[in-house]
């Protein structure tokens, strides 16, 4: 498909001071530069069917609902992901002559810390290279939209600043935002099972503990965009078991932090939603799947019951989730690189079969947000995943031999 490029029709506003609706038709073909503030990537491959494309505009920071207009002379199949492979929609497929309207909601943002009560100004201290280089798109200042599928057919934009509820994220690589092939996290995922109406700012970065969460300022950054009844998702395990080997902390400290986490947030007017780390997949001889952060699910359970806030028991329902699948399939969940599995971190399948389980937390803990994930879900069962043959996410065109940090 020929992928065009936007086309002011508003023709008095720039992107850099975006306050109102732009409109792109998508008629020919820009390369973005930072004068226009808009247009496509450069050196992204286009105008070949089946091969990706990423747009970007210049925003300020904020949540955007972008509608996009489906469809074309041929058949289409359309999958658009945001910034860092946010899945927005999956494989929206029309026949030959249709359109049709379909709407999400983006967040963008900037290392900045704006002052607010209780939170000094400054910056998120961000990785080297990982976030200032190869994750460098969730952190510009700038929307980016990837659009892939076999045959995509996007043919034009809306896209309007909205002030609605936020879900906020905050936890390891496995919440994260991965930015290549074979990786993804259930993060990544959640964005698509919400009508738009919520916005989803994911703030988790790989190989990360609550200790990290406060020392680099992700929180103070979520604290201070944050308005009373926004939602904050918290899911912190995986590598906090590490200080318990090198002497630095335990579960106890480990609790301390979380409840830290939660009382700044509540003291914000947010909700704070605590979620036990997934397990590892680890089987043993017999088939019978080996917890390994059973310590750790119970110390955010504790917290949850000590404070009287929501918890999401992501832990046992990705027990469930495993042993439904077994040794053999569950394989299916996780990739592989350098012919080796990753027992950890998870590919497309597998973090969309955890969002639908965090999504089931939702509504289970009664947390309001909730309310917003979209009507056309299904069932949701731990024991009776969506089966990975089900399963075709579009995939993106960056691949990397390099494992998210932590394990």
């Amino acid at each position: 498909m020929v992928f065009s490029a936007p086309l002011w029709l508003c023709g008095c506003v720039s992107p850099l001071q975006a306050s109102q609706a732009l409109q792109f038709d998508l008629a020919t073909e820009p390369i973005y530069t930072r004068e226009r503030g808009h247009g496509f990537e450069p050196g992204a491959p286009r105008n070949a069917a089946g091969q990706p494309a990423f747009f970007s505009v210049d925003l300020p920071e904020g949540n955007y609902r972008i509608t996009a207009t489906l469809g074309g002379t041929q058949a289409s199949d359309t999958t658009i992901k945001a910034e860092l492979r946010r899945l927005m929609l999956d494989g929206v497929r029309l026949p030959a002559g249709a359109s049709e309207q379909r709407s999400f909601v983006v967040n963008v943002r900037t290392a900045r810390i704006p002052a607010v009560p209780g939170v000094e100004g400054g910056e998120v201290r961000l990785k080297s290279p990982r976030e200032t280089v190869e994750e460098a798109w969730a952190w510009d200042g700038r929307l980016t939209l990837e659009i892939d599928g076999p045959r995509p057919a996007l043919r034009r934009l809306v896209i309007e600043p909205v002030r609605l509820p936020t879900v906020f994220l905050l936890g390891d690589s496995t919440v994260a935002d991965q930015s290549q092939e074979p990786y993804a996290s259930w993060g990544q995922m959640l964005t698509a099972l919400f009508k738009p109406t919520v916005a989803v700012a994911n703030h988790a970065e790989s190989g990360e503990t609550l200790r990290d969460s406060l020392a680099r300022r992700r929180l103070d950054k979520i604290l201070s965009a944050l308005q009373p009844g926004d939602t904050v998702l918290i899911q912190f395990g995986h590598n906090d078991q590490k200080q318990q080997k090198d002497g630095s902390g335990n579960a106890a400290t480990y609790q301390a932090e979380l409840r830290t986490h939660a009382e700044r947030i509540l003291a914000r007017g947010g909700v704070p939603v605590i979620v036990s780390s997934m397990e590892r997949r680890n089987f043993d001889a017999q088939g019978r799947l080996l917890p390994s952060l059973t310590e750790y699910a119970d110390a955010a359970r504790t917290v949850a019951a000590q404070m009287k806030l929501a918890f999401i028991d992501l832990n046992a329902m990705s027990r469930q989730f495993y042993a439904a699948l077994g040794p053999e399939r569950s394989q299916a969940a996780h990739p592989v690189n350098n012919g080796r599995l990753d027992n950890t971190h998870h590919d497309n399948y597998g973090a969309m079969q955890l969002a639908r389980l965090v999504a089931l937390g939702l509504r289970q803990a009664g947390v309001p947000v909730a309310a917003q994930l979209r009507d056309d879900l299904g069932a949701i069962e731990p024991g009776s995943p969506q089966a990975p043959e089900q399963s075709g996410i579009a995939a993106s065109p960056g691949f990397t031999h390099q494992r998210p940090l932590g394990d």
